[in-house]
């Protein structure tokens, strides 16, 4: 099943029901007006909506509408919990070294995760906006999970079935900001304004069997204006799988449905080492900031400028067959006004 939320003018925007293809969409008010509605009566709401979607697929169903991405809010423009992991931890020790930080031990070990800011998330179509390049403003592509309840103290079985959803994140961040932030020993805030998410949240059946051991088994697609970036895969190097990050978020608190678990940026080595761009042959990266880590590694120096004002940043997956499966996240980056 997949779902949806388009911009309405109110916060919460409405839900959709969006065809296996992403071509149509119907809106289901009797069944629930908002995905977090659906979320807090998901027992019942799931079943209705995978009727409707059954039937939209089917062709049985009268009233569907061409589905504009453009039109679309991130699944859940807001959410009462936004917690996003480095579940990939190559990625953890490439973005460390960049900045001469040393990766304890435990990273290995323990899911570093940080609590990032939920209450206004932009759609999949809108710009990236930003007040100065000189941020370093960055790319983050990764694969996020939305939850039903999630008990305190769950383990990682318990949380494996209180994932409803899957869908993908731009997670932006500013590169330039972070070491002074984090340098506080407080944690992120400025450096990470609002991420935006795929136009369309999938239930984990839609993946087939890509979605298997709490992972996604397949490549994420980032474009930089309209250059492939990177292609990691996302199964591949996720040291800490999803039932795992839900775990570890749900330890000392109980996490509400419609709460949303990022992997952090997908990164994959490469014969043990920190892969390789795509125009060496490699899978290439998910940020810049790790491209930029393996070139100063390589060659002494940083080649590869972040983003800059009028840039382009898209991020896809797709099936088997080559189809989208969440649509893409298609953004430019605006100076502030």
């Amino acid at each position: 099943m997949k779902l949806a939320t388009l911009k309405d003018g109110s916060r919460d925007g409405s839900l959709v029901v969006v065809s296996r293809d992403l071509a149509h969409a119907i809106a289901v008010p009797s069944i629930a007006r908002t995905l977090q509605a659906a979320l807090d009566d998901w027992n019942t709401a799931q079943v209705l909506l995978a009727d409707v979607y059954r039937r939209m697929n089917e062709g049985e169903l009268a009233g569907a509408t061409a589905f504009d991405a453009a039109l679309a809010h991130s699944p859940l423009p807001r959410a009462y919990q936004w917690a996003d992991a480095s579940a990939y931890v190559n990625h953890v020790e490439l973005v460390r070294k960049a900045r001469g930080a040393t990766m304890p031990a435990e990273f290995w070990t323990d899911p570093l995760m940080y609590q990032g800011g939920s209450d206004s998330f932009v759609g999949p179509r809108d710009n990236i906006v930003c007040a100065d390049e000189a941020f370093g403003i960055d790319l983050e592509a990764e694969v996020a999970v939305i939850t039903g309840d999630v008990p305190m103290g769950a383990s990682p079985q318990a949380a494996a079935s209180a994932i409803r959803l899957l869908m993908l994140v731009n997670d932006v961040s500013l590169r330039n900001l972070i070491p002074g932030e984090l340098a506080k020993g407080f944690g992120f805030f400025q450096s990470k304004p609002a991420s935006a998410f795929s136009p369309v949240a999938a239930t984990p059946d839609e993946l087939g069997i890509a979605w298997r051991d709490g992972k996604v088994h397949l490549p994420l697609l980032t474009f930089v204006n309209g250059v492939l970036f990177g292609c990691p895969n996302a199964g591949v190097d996720m040291t800490f799988d999803f039932p795992t990050l839900l775990a570890h978020a749900a330890r000392t608190r109980e996490l509400e449905a419609g709460s949303i678990v990022g992997s952090g940026t997908v990164s994959n080595k490469e014969d043990g080492g920190p892969g390789r761009p795509v125009a060496q042959g490699g899978a290439g990266y998910a940020c810049i900031a790790e491209q930029r880590t393996v070139e100063t590694l390589r060659e002494g120096n940083a080649s590869t400028p972040f983003l800059r004002f009028g840039d382009r940043v898209r991020i896809d997956m797709h099936d088997a067959a080559g189809q989208s499966i969440f649509g893409a996240i298609d953004q430019r980056v605006r100076r502030a006004d």
